[in-house]
């Protein structure tokens, strides 16, 4: 079969959100693009990750809204969950925003998608199939994949990962989960509260980037609801039961370690994600690159000059919104010749339970070990009227902040965590005050509300101090 060579200005290898993006914009400025995906568009956050596992859990909240509806008297009855439902709504949550990301979008903006696996054959050159593309600008977007441990026994023991869990039809008897990040605490809380037994293992403790106290919250949620945390336990063996899975795990009691054996009807692999760097062939286009990721500097440019790399393929954080802001950067670089740079000092982050455990900028530990000089502020939730009239006062707002006022960080760990947690990313990336926040005028009853108290507390201590009183006081005598 003859060779088919093309010419274009930036060649796109990956149709995830970060690849998607620049596409998008590029394409409709004018530039002549070309986008190469080998599985579905859309990536793993339509497919396998963000969208499908909101929509389960979606679901699940419902459900234990339904369950602990008697608190306001309101009884509900007996639940009855249809698992082959619950799941076709997941389907149709990404078949709904499928049309989004499609070939025929894209196509539509202009940009020659093809379908195939794309790999380096020379600086400026990617193969796919029989086909050859020369570009001027290559950006590297090919995102990350489960990570399956070597676990014995564990290739042979039938399991989940997250790019096949959403093809159930039905709700697990008894998940057992292997690992406590974010994925695997949102799914194992998503199956309890469709009504299934979980068992989650973890070697260390659950969400470890997190604040820990926020993490206590959320834990606290979790062992109420039933669910069964393993921490501090190592999984030395898997394996194919007649009835199921069975897991072999070993705990320390001083110097005497402590087997176990833990039986269930499904396993899920929750041990993490590794980038899509296999057939790339990156070593052609003179690509440094490690196990974690392809080397970039400030501006996504690797080793070769002319090819970026972006997103979860680039190493560090893997979130489809860095992914997206990776795109902003490389666009400005590649489309306005502008040195644009990743600054992180704003990136936030969600897990998704219930409740919701958000953080943008720096955490209390990451402050402290920078040896930076901080305030620490916080507001409970219980103090916030919409919460106390909802029945939902669990959960904190700590806000870090430098000695005059400027936000480090925040963590907010409660009902709606993710969307409060919005306006301290302004505050940080604008570098506002803590004052601004303090000073807006928040509608009541809101939990937007408890950000504006929590800023406010940052001024307690100097408000009511002895300086304050006696200004007061000697001001009163003026009438």
């Amino acid at each position: 079969m003859p060779v088919e060579r093309l010419k274009t200005d930036i060649c796109i290898i990956g149709a995830g959100a970060g690849g998607l993006v620049v596409a998008a914009v590029a394409s409709q400025l004018g530039i002549d693009t070309i986008l190469i995906e080998r599985d579905k568009m859309g990536g793993d956050c339509l497919n396998y990750g963000c969208v499908p596992s909101k929509a389960l859990l979606a679901a699940a909240h419902a459900a234990e809204t339904i369950r602990s509806a008697g608190r306001f008297g309101l009884n509900a009855g007996a639940l009855d969950i249809d698992g082959h439902k619950v799941f076709a709504h997941v389907q149709g949550a990404i078949e709904a925003i499928a049309p989004h990301d499609s070939v025929e979008r894209f196509e539509d903006y202009g940009v020659k998608v093809i379908l195939g696996e794309g790999k380096f054959t020379g600086p400026r050159e990617v193969t796919v199939g029989d086909q050859v593309i020369t570009a001027r600008r290559i950006v590297v977007a090919t995102g990350s994949g489960p990570f399956v441990p070597p676990i014995p026994g564990l290739v042979e023991t039938p399991h989940f990962t997250n790019e096949t869990v959403f093809e159930q039809t039905d709700i697990a008897d008894h998940l057992i989960v292997l690992g406590g990040g974010p994925i695997g605490i949102e799914l194992a809380q998503a199956h309890r509260q469709l009504g299934a037994k979980v068992t989650v293992l973890e070697m260390a403790s659950i969400l470890p980037n997190d604040d820990p106290a926020a993490v206590a919250v959320v834990r606290s949620q979790l062992l109420k609801e039933g669910l069964d945390l393993r921490e501090g336990v190592k999984v030395v063996a898997t394996e194919k039961t007649e009835g199921g899975v069975l897991v072999t795990i070993e705990t320390t009691d001083g110097k005497q370690g402590i087997s176990e054996n833990i039986s269930g009807s499904h396993l899920l692999v929750a041990a993490g994600r590794r980038p899509h760097l296999s057939g790339l062939d990156l070593e052609k286009a003179g690509i440094d690159y490690a196990p974690q990721g392809i080397k970039v500097d400030a501006r996504l440019r690797t080793s070769n000059k002319k090819v970026f790399a972006i997103g979860d393929v680039a190493g560090g954080h893997q979130f489809t919104h860095i992914a997206g802001y990776h795109a902003g950067i490389v666009i400005r670089n590649i489309l306005f010749r502008l040195p644009a740079k990743v600054n992180l000092s704003a990136y936030p982050w969600v897990t998704y339970t219930a409740p919701e455990l958000a953080q943008v900028g720096l955490t209390e530990k990451a402050a402290e070990a920078k040896g930076l000089d901080y305030r620490v502020v916080n507001w409970p939730l219980s103090e916030n009227d919409r919460a106390i009239t909802e029945g939902n006062t669990d959960g904190f707002i700590k806000v870090i902040a430098t000695p005059k006022g400027h936000v480090l960080g925040v963590t907010i760990v409660g009902r709606q965590a993710g969307e409060l947690i919005q306006i301290w990313g302004l505050a940080i990336s604008a570098k506002l005050k803590i004052g601004k926040i303090a000073g807006m005028i928040s509608p009541y009853p809101t939990l937007g509300e408890a950000n504006k108290r929590a800023a406010g507390e940052f001024f307690k201590e100097s408000l009511f101090s002895d300086k304050t009183r006696k200004i007061v006081k000697f001001l009163s005598k003026f009438g």
